[in-house]
């Protein structure tokens, strides 16, 4: 019974059973066509009990395994591993369905190979998980055939493993390295150049070239009789609280990802950058009311924590509350700090019912709203158009557009200021606004 449950008949099977049975048929009509067919089904049979033996006559002749990451990162390719070694004296062709997690849905999913003898092979696909939360593998089931190929026999492994996804810490990994060497430019960080001078002094010391001839320190210089400057560097543990809104407006989905998990993958990678530059890093949620906050700090324990806090995060149908956000910054952050505020505004009216609030928290933050630029319309208006209908429509994404422009300049106009991105763009943006702001000693 143990073999029978693990055998599969594979069609080859079936179509050479059916060309024998078409020579019994034709065998009514011609005689002597019906030795020829007893003896095909024989040698049929005889071949297919060999096939079988082969594939049964080892206890493990073919290992298989699979091998997961601890965590997925959400919006990113993960590489899942499936691991081969065939321990057949011949070589074999496998079939191997993964039975992966019904949030790809995925219904076609197999990968075919072959296998020496004796060889051991990795085989390595990709998985792009859109949502936080936990995902079910079940088992993997590989089927093996001789060459003869007639029936297959099934390999089970990997099952009941279940893989937490978090927000995207490949997107972190990739713009810590970017943001802490000399080539940013080729990743689309700036770099920016800084104007004056941070107020922190840190030492005086002897003249090298490329030293800064406007700090040099005419007193020191007298004394030691030696060129000596003065040296400064960033300030430290300033402030910065991201601030997501998890309200209606973020539901919206570009490439998979709603805004939300944009603005999570953005506040984990920028509250990196935060941490290395001796900043503190904060963050909160808002909807009716403010929730999952954690407080600025730069403890070696805090980017765990925010992991832990941004994988918890979920949105949901309701309106924000702006009013409720200035009330609570207003009672929970008391020294003056960076302000990122993720959220979405669509319209001008939108942006002047939130306007009292939002100048509120400028005057003793500084405050960056960021919001989203619409990519569809974007691409609707770049298209052509070949009907009245299609004008229309563009009109219309022309407008939606402009009054995306339109809303930049009016928290200007109140000494806000914003980011206008697009939703594949907001980390690079983010991060770029970061060190621009670190550099020109505004935090």
């Amino acid at each position: 019974m143990k073999v029978l449950r693990s055998l599969y008949i594979n069609p080859l099977f079936f179509y050479i059973l059916m060309g024998i049975g078409g020579v019994f048929f034709i065998s009514l009509f011609v005689k002597w066509l019906f030795d020829m067919a007893v003896v095909l089904l024989l040698l049929f049979l005889l071949i297919t009990i060999i096939d079988v033996f082969v594939l049964y006559s080892g206890k493990k002749g073919l290992e298989t395994g699979r091998e997961l990451p601890d965590r997925l990162s959400n919006g990113d390719e993960n590489i899942i591993r499936l691991t081969l070694k065939n321990n057949y004296p011949i070589p074999v062709f496998v079939n191997m369905i993964d039975e992966i997690p019904f949030q790809f849905q995925k219904r076609d999913f197999l990968i075919q190979t072959r296998l020496g003898e004796n060889e051991k092979k990795v085989i390595e696909y990709s998985l792009r998980p859109t949502q936080r939360g936990e995902y079910f593998f079940g088992k993997l089931n590989v089927y093996v055939k001789s060459p003869v190929r007639l029936v297959s026999k099934r390999y089970i492994s990997g099952e009941n493993a279940y893989v937490a996804t978090y927000p995207s810490f490949i997107q972190l990994r990739k713009y810590d390295m970017m943001a802490f060497s000399n080539r940013l430019f080729a990743f689309g960080l700036k770099r920016i150049r800084r104007i004056g001078h941070t107020m922190e002094f840190e030492q005086i010391k002897e003249y090298v070239q490329g030293d800064d001839m406007r700090t040099i320190n005419w007193k020191a210089t007298s004394k030691k009789n030696a060129l000596m400057v003065n040296q400064y560097q960033d300030e430290k543990s300033q402030p910065v609280y991201q601030v997501i809104d998890t309200g209606r407006s973020m539901q919206m989905p570009f490439m998979g990802l709603s805004l939300l998990d944009y603005a999570i993958n953005s506040t984990l990678a920028l509250s990196n950058i935060v941490l290395k530059k001796q900043d503190k890093a904060g963050m909160f949620t808002f909807s009716k009311k403010v929730g999952n906050y954690v407080a600025a700090d730069r403890r070696a324990g805090q980017m765990q924590k925010m992991m832990e806090t941004l994988y918890r995060i979920d949105t949901d149908f309701l309106e924000s509350d702006f009013s409720r956000l200035y009330v609570d910054i207003k009672q929970s952050v008391t020294q003056r700090s960076l302000i990122m505020l993720y959220t979405n505004f669509e319209t001008m009216d939108a942006v002047r019912r939130q306007l009292p609030y939002l100048k509120g928290i400028a005057t003793n933050h500084l405050l960056i709203v960021v919001f989203f630029d619409n990519t569809e319309l974007n691409r609707l208006i770049d298209n052509k158009t070949r009907n009245v209908q299609e004008v229309y429509d563009k009109v219309i994404a022309e407008k939606f557009a402009f009054e995306k422009r339109l809303i930049v300049r009016e928290l200007k106009q109140h000494g806000i200021q914003s980011i206008l991105t697009q939703p594949e763009n907001l980390t690079v943006d983010s991060i770029n606004k970061y060190l621009e702001l670190k550099a020109r000693g505004m935090i």
